[in-house]
C-alpha cells in the first residue's frame, strides 16, 4: 500500500520541533518530505506571494511550502501555534500564518494540515494539538496518543543535547528519522566532550566566546543569515546560544522584569541574554535579528541597554531578502577583531 507522503516546510519552528514532526509522523507510517534547504529560489518565489511588510522569515515560509507542491506531497503540514508556555503567546504571525499561506497562495492544490497548538509547555505531545492530523490520517485517538508519546521522549532527549552545548544545526539538515536518531544516539555518547567546544582558533589567537541570540529560523537557516554559524566557527568562536541556557535560569532573569514580554520565544531570548551579559566568560553578545520583527524592536534595545550597563560589547544584525553576504561578514569580523584587540588590553 502507498504511503501518504506529507511535507513539513524546512523553515520558522521547524528548526525547533523538527525531531518531535519527524519522529511522530514515522511513527504514523507516513512517508515524511522535507523541503529543500533555503536558497535565492525559495526566498525569491516567497518574496513574489507575500505582503511587502512581512518579515523574511515568514517570506521564506512561502517559498519553502510552494517548494514542497513541487514535491508532488499529498498534505502539507503547517500548524497554528497559539501558545507553548502558560499565560504567553508566540508572535501573531505564528497564529494567522496558515490564514496568510490561504490568502496569497490561491492556487494551492495540496492541502494544508493545520494543527492547532495550543500548550502550557513547549512539550506539545497533547492530543488536542493534532486531532487535524489524526483526522486526515484517519486514526485513531489511542494510535495518535502511542506516537505522541514516542515523539516526546525523542524530543526531550534531543532538547539535552542541546543544554549540553550542541548546536541545532549538527542536526537541522538530516531529514531521515533512522540517521537522526544515530545521530542523536552518537551525541549521547559523546555528551561530555560535546562538539561544539571542539573550535579551532586561527593561528595565533585564543579561543572567544560569544553569545549568539536569535530565534531559530534565523540562527539556524544558512541561507538567511549568510552562514553566521560557519564563519564565526572558522573565526575560533565557541558559540553560546539561548538553547544552552536551563530554564530555570532564565526564569530567574524573567523575575528582574517588572513586566514580562508578552512573547514566549523573545522572553527566552531575553533571559538568555541577560545572564550570558552577566557572565565573565562571555567576551561580546550578538543579536540576529530579522528586519521589520515587532517584538525583536522591543528586545533589541533593551539588550543593546543593558550591555552598556554591564560594560559588554555588542551589535545587532538585521537580516533581510536583500541583504549581502559581504555586509555581514565584514561586520563580524570587525567585531571579532574588536572583542580579541579588547581582550589583550585585559
Amino acid at each position: 500500500m502507498k504511503k501518504i507522503k506529507i511535507g513539513i516546510p524546512k523553515a520558522l519552528l521547524y528548526y525547533y520541533y523538527f525531531p518531535f514532526w519527524l519522529q511522530l509522523l514515522t511513527k504514523l507510517e507516513v512517508e515524511v518530505i522535507i523541503s529543500d534547504s533555503s536558497s535565492r529560489q525559495i526566498l525569491d518565489q516567497g518574496v513574489k506571494k507575500s505582503l511587502a511588510e512581512i518579515c523574511v522569515p515568514i517570506k521564506v515560509m512561502v517559498g519553502h511550502i510552494l517548494n514542497l507542491e513541487q514535491k508532488g506531497v499529498d498534505f502539507i503540514f503547517l500548524p497554528r501555534f497559539r501558545s507553548i508556555e502558560k499565560n504567553l503567546v508566540l508572535c501573531p504571525k505564528f497564529l494567522g500564518l496558515p490564514d496568510m499561506v490561504q490568502h496569497s497562495l490561491t492556487k494551492l492544490k495540496t492541502t494544508l494540515i493545520i494543527d492547532q497548538i495550543d500548550s502550557e509547555t513547549e512539550l506539545i505531545d497533547q492530543y488536542s494539538n493534532h486531532q487535524q492530523l489524526a483526522k486526515a490520517l484517519d486514526i485513531s485517538e489511542r494510535e495518535m496518543k502511542r506516537a505522541l508519546k514516542v515523539a516526546a521522549d525523542f524530543w526531550q532527549r534531543y532538547r539535552k543535547l542541546l543544554s549540553a552545548g550542541y548546536l541545532i544545526d549538527n542536526f537541522a539538515n538530516i531529514k531521515n528519522i533512522m540517521q537522526l536518531e544515530n545521530k542523536i544516539v552518537e551525541a549521547e555518547m559523546e555528551l561530555s566532550q560535546p562538539e561544539n567546544n571542539f573550535i579551532q582558533a586561527p593561528a595565533g589567537e585564543e579561543i572567544i566566546d560569544i553569545a549568539v541570540i536569535g530565534y531559530v529560523y534565523n540562527l539556524f537557516d544558512n541561507y538567511l543569515n549568510m552562514n553566521i554559524i560557519n564563519k564565526l566557527r572558522e573565526m575560533g568562536v565557541r558559540i553560546h546560544t539561548f538553547s544552552m541556557v536551563e530554564d530555570k535560569i532564565i526564569r530567574e532573569e524573567l523575575s528582574q522584569l517588572r513586566k514580562p514580554m508578552f512573547w514566549q520565544f523573545t522572553n527566552k531570548l531575553y533571559g538568555a541574554a541577560e545572564h550570558y551579559l552577566k557572565n565573565e566568560e562571555i567576551a561580546g553578545l550578538i543579536h540576529l535579528t530579522a528586519f521589520g520583527c515587532g517584538p525583536d524592536s522591543i528586545l533589541g534595545q533593551i539588550l543593546e541597554i543593558d550591555a552598556q550597563k554591564y560594560d559588554k560589547s555588542f551589535m545587532t544584525l538585521r537580516i533581510d531578502e536583500q541583504t549581502g553576504a559581504s555586509h555581514i561578514i565584514t561586520r563580524i569580523e570587525a567585531f571579532i577583531d574588536l572583542l580579541r584587540l579588547k581582550k589583550e588590553s585585559n
